[in-house]
């Protein structure tokens, strides 16, 4: 469609997160999208004229950027691009200016797979606290909050290669717990079906006996009161876990690169 008068870049930014909502991408990545957009926007004037923005303007903004990663570089590199694609395709610029330039290129960082003793390690903390001193008192240590709700991700993360994502915003009707398998809708839209060990389905079990009078459509996993856990602060509780277990560089994306690894050692493509 062919717009006749000159659009801003505010405007074809609102048209395109309502292009990226009508494409029932997910929350989280709409939300880096819009992080990217409003980054830029103060940079180059949210009344500009798009069509005027130019592959140096691009260029400028992106080495004007500090304090962040390449990768995070090349997230904005590829919002922009990805936002100059559809603005292309829906006439309201001849070209896609931002693939005039090299895309930022991303640090190659060494992730080293969770070993077995390192893992046993994380799941013999799940049940109790860091050993703590208090005044005139003998060292102690308490118990956790849901420990079983712990253990079951952590088996459950480490079976599958979830992303952090899909954990979070799994609902208990995804799981079959008879055949041991989790059905997930992932990035792009795509559905797939996943085996879990035994071992994690009596984990699972073990959890959702805890919650006598949860419905299927809830989430598999929930915070004290029973809303869906947040991405980020599950990351901090598996980071605060590894402190417990004097085991280094826990997350998420961890324990999907060791699923990975050991995926391919059995065999798999």
């Amino acid at each position: 469609m062919k717009h006749n008068h000159k659009l801003t870049f505010q405007q074809v930014k609102t048209g395109y997160i309502l292009a990226l909502e009508a494409r029932h991408l997910s929350p989280h990545t709409i939300e880096d999208y819009q992080n990217t957009f409003n980054r830029f926007m103060p940079f180059i004037g949210k009344d500009t004229v798009f069509e005027d923005i130019t592959s140096q303007d691009v260029q400028r903004f992106l080495a004007s950027v500090t304090g962040v990663t390449n990768s995070t570089l090349l997230h904005y590199y590829a919002a922009l691009a990805a936002m100059w694609s559809w603005a292309v395709k829906e006439e309201i610029v001849p070209l896609n200016i931002v693939h005039k330039l090299d895309a930022p290129k991303a640090e190659e960082r060494e992730i080293l797979p969770f070993t077995e003793a390192e893992f046993k390690a994380l799941l013999s903390v799940v049940a109790r606290s860091k050993a703590y001193e208090r005044p005139g008192k003998r060292k102690s240590d308490h118990a956790t909050l849901h420990p079983e709700r712990t253990r079951a991700i952590l088996l459950l993360l480490l079976d599958t290669g979830l992303r952090v994502g899909e954990l979070t915003s799994a609902k208990i009707h995804q799981v079959d717990q008879r055949n041991h398998r989790i059905q997930i809708l992932g990035k792009g839209a795509k559905e797939r079906s996943l085996p879990f060990s035994p071992r994690t389905a009596q984990a699972i079990w073990r959890y959702l006996s805890t919650r006598p009078e949860s419905e299927p459509d809830e989430p598999l996993f929930i915070t004290y009161n029973k809303r869906e856990i947040d991405p980020t602060q599950l990351g901090k509780s598996l980071k605060l876990l590894g402190q417990r277990a004097s085991v280094d560089n826990v997350h998420p994306h961890r324990f999907r690169h060791t699923f990975a690894i050991q995926y391919l050692r059995n065999g798999g493509d």
